[in-house]
Order: structure tokens, then C-alpha cells, then sequence
């Protein structure tokens, strides 16, 4: 199983970047048939920690590990931080561009259940990766399907956007499908607050 913790948005944070996309060349362009990639707002989430394949056998010790992570969380008063999706930036060039927003608000408070989380996966001996947490919500992935031009002048867009405030309420155990329609499936998940 392919899995991944993580916060997810609130509905209204959601629709507002979406909104903010489709006003965006990214959007006239997926309106027009090209494959830019856009975000699925269904499937829109922060990553904490990214475990990759793990073994079915293994679930129940992912769940216990991500549960206590949650309660030290919540023992420890860095629970539902306040958020705000804001701001944006790009990974890649050419081929590989990827936009997406980032994140404001309490984001100290994210990067430390980010660490609750995988230092439990860690205890737990689960994989997980090991890149520095920067939390960020992926937009689309034009890659070179859309102008250098007209990439830069959504991401000058997305530069000064500011979403509406959110409480990161839960903790979200997700399998992950890959594949021409890729799918998540949320498996558990733990309240923060």
C-alpha cells in the first residue's frame, strides 16, 4: 500500500483556491483541453509525512504510531493549528514545473506535528521520507504543456495569494493509487483538537 499522512484544508479554504485557479492561465488552459494537471480539490491536502509502499501487515502499526502522534499533539497544545493556504512558488523547470501554494498562519505549529508524526513513525521503525517537511499544496503540473510566459505570470499570481483561515482539526491516514486516474482512499484519522 502506498501511504501518506496528512492535513487537509477546510471545504471553504478548498473552494477559494480553486476559484483563484481557474482565473489563472493554468485554468483557461485545462478549460481549453490542455493537460496542465490541475489540483483535484477532492484529493487537496499538506503532506506531514510520505511513507511509500508499506505492507498491508503493517497497518495496524502505522495506525498506532500516527494515534499517538495525534495525542501528544493534542497533550502538548500544538494541536489544530490555525492555517491559511497563501502564497505559491514552483518546483522544476520545463518539463518538470510544478506551481503550488503555500502555507501561512500558525506553521510552527504544523512543523512540530510533522515532527511528533515522524518521530513516532521512526520509533515504529516505519519508512517514511526523510526530506524536510515544507508545507505546500500542489496546484497543477503544467510541466512544458503551458509557455514559460504564461507559467511565470501564474506564479507571479499565486505570489500574493492569501486563502481564508482554517483549523487543522485532524490527522489523515491516506492510501494513495496511482495511475490515469489516481484515487485517495482515507484509511484513519485522528482528531487534533
Amino acid at each position: 500500500m502506498r501511504l501518506f499522512t496528512a492535513i487537509h484544508p477546510s471545504t471553504e479554504a478548498v473552494a477559494h483556491l480553486t476559484d483563484r485557479v481557474v482565473r489563472l492561465r493554468l485554468g483557461a488552459a485545462a478549460a481549453a483541453g490542455t493537460n496542465v494537471r490541475l489540483f483535484d480539490p477532492a484529493r487537496a491536502h499538506l503532506t506531514l509525512a510520505f511513507l511509500g509502499d508499506v505492507d498491508a501487515g503493517r497497518l495496524v502499526e502505522v495506525e498506532s504510531a500516527l494515534g499517538l502522534a495525534a495525542e501528544w499533539a493534542r497533550e502538548g497544545r500544538t494541536a489544530a493549528p490555525r492555517l491559511r493556504l497563501a502564497g505559491g512558488g514552483r518546483f522544476g523547470r520545463g518539463r518538470f514545473t510544478v506551481l503550488w501554494v503555500g502555507v501561512g498562519g500558525e506553521v510552527e505549529a504544523l512543523h512540530v506535528l510533522g515532527r511528533l508524526v515522524r518521530s513516532r513513525l521512526r520509533h515504529a521503525r516505519l519508512p517514511y521520507d526523510e526530506k524536510p517537511l515544507r508545507p505546500h499544496l500542489t496546484v497543477a503540473r503544467p510541466g512544458d504543456r503551458l509557455s514559460p510566459a504564461d507559467v511565470d505570470a501564474d506564479l507571479a499570481a499565486l505570489t500574493d495569494y492569501q486563502g481564508p483561515e482554517w483549523s487543522a482539526g485532524e490527522l489523515v491516514l491516506t492510501r494513495s493509487e496511482l495511475g490515469p486516474h489516481p484515487a485517495h482512499h482515507r484509511l484513519a484519522a485522528w482528531p487534533l483538537s
